[in-house]
């Protein structure tokens, strides 16, 4: 294996959506794993198709399209609110899209018309995060004009929550969608398939103890992927944490002073470095950077620390270690570390099931950290 690289133990992504689909599922939420962070990857999909997620979910419609032609024939959804340019590509390919825009409805009306084909629409709520929504005051009147365009169906309405403000998902946001899918009901004499509450956010007031009242759905990638939920960045229970971990080799190993000399600038991407003397150094560098990852989204083996980063080079104080040039250091990634590595051309995707994963990683972590 080449480094760097993101190893990606497909086996392990499947065990934690099982545990969400099952868990999810008795509380009466059905689960669309999303594939947004893993760039559509279609190991990944299939890896959640397999523990039974109800369809997959993307933000990209060029993911969307690249899982078509791979054959996944499963219901997908299109989970950020189509281009008007792209509304031809989300009929072709999306069975369901979020949208807030009535322009953006009409567009995906006369695409799908053209297509000769049926487009779900998910009407999504502002509810205080203040990223996308229609205004609840809104809503009916959206739902309205949905429901009287053809070649559309009114699949369901949702939310988004934790993302912009970091309004977190709770009993008073959730009953308030629940309370809009009963007046959006009620108003045009319709049946909303999908109540969508949100995203891996929503773990904690999901398995909690509240009512879930009319919340069936959530999308769910983070948890999935990384086993953890975002408001906190805590391990959900039973999940694999170290499904996903990034891999970089050392091409540098030296001992050097802890200070820097000469006269201080802005660093190569405008920040300032505050350094200590601490002596002497054992330091070295790794061949990924901030063009690859983001250096704060990572989580070094023990008695490693992250010094900084510039565009190609990881900086390492190494402490009581000397890392051999050619050594790879192994890392846990957060959520914007991953989606940063895997948008990077020069950081190889090693996927497989997990004994294939291992064994080939076995051969490749000879001297590694």
């Amino acid at each position: 294996m080449s480094a760097p690289r993101l190893e990606i133990d497909l086996d392990k992504i499947t065990h934690n959506a099982r545990v969400l689909v099952e868990d999810l599922g008795a509380r009466g939420i059905v689960v669309t794993g999303v594939t947004k962070a893993a760039l559509g990857a279609v190991e990944v999909a299939k890896a959640m198709l397999r523990a039974g997620v109800s369809g997959l979910g993307d933000s990209r419609i060029e993911n969307i399209e690249a899982m078509r032609l791979q054959r996944i024939s499963a219901p997908i959804m299109l989970i950020r609110s189509p281009m008007l340019s792209q509304a031809e590509r989300v009929v072709k390919c999306a069975d369901i899209s979020f949208n807030t825009e009535l322009a953006v409805v009409r567009r995906l009306s006369s695409a799908a018309q053209n297509a000769e084909r049926t487009h779900g629409i998910v009407l999504m709520v502002e509810l205080g995060d203040l990223r996308e929504g229609i205004l609840p005051a809104d809503l009916i009147n959206a739902a309205r004009e949905v429901v009287r365009l053809p070649h559309l169906a009114l699949t369901g309405i949702g939310v988004n929550l934790a993302c912009h403000s970091g309004v977190a998902p709770d009993q008073h946001n959730m009953m308030a969608l629940s309370a809009l899918a009963d007046e959006v009901e009620a108003a045009l004499d319709v049946k909303l398939e999908l109540v969508s509450g949100g995203n891996s956010a929503n773990l904690n007031w999901a398995l909690g103890n509240g009512r879930v009242g009319r919340i069936n759905h959530l999308r769910l990638g983070e948890a999935i992927l990384l086993g953890r939920e975002p408001l906190h960045r805590e391990p959900v229970d039973g999940l694999h944490t170290d499904a996903i971990s990034l891999v970089a080799e050392v091409i540098e190993s030296k001992t050097k002073p802890s200070l820097p000399w000469g006269t201080l600038a802005e660093t190569a991407f405008g920040g300032d470095v505050t350094s200590t003397d601490t002596g002497a150094m054992a330091r070295a560098i790794l061949a990924v950077g901030e063009q690859d990852i983001a250096p704060d989204g990572l989580e070094p083996p023990e008695g490693l620390t992250i010094l900084g980063a510039s565009g190609d080079h990881l900086l390492i104080d190494c402490g009581q270690r000397r890392l051999q040039v050619g050594a790879e250091v192994r890392f846990a990634v957060n959520y914007s570390a991953l989606v940063r590595a895997m948008t990077s051309p020069f950081v190889e995707k090693a996927m497989a099931r997990g004994s294939a994963l291992r064994r080939g990683a076995a051969r490749a972590h000879a001297g590694s950290v």
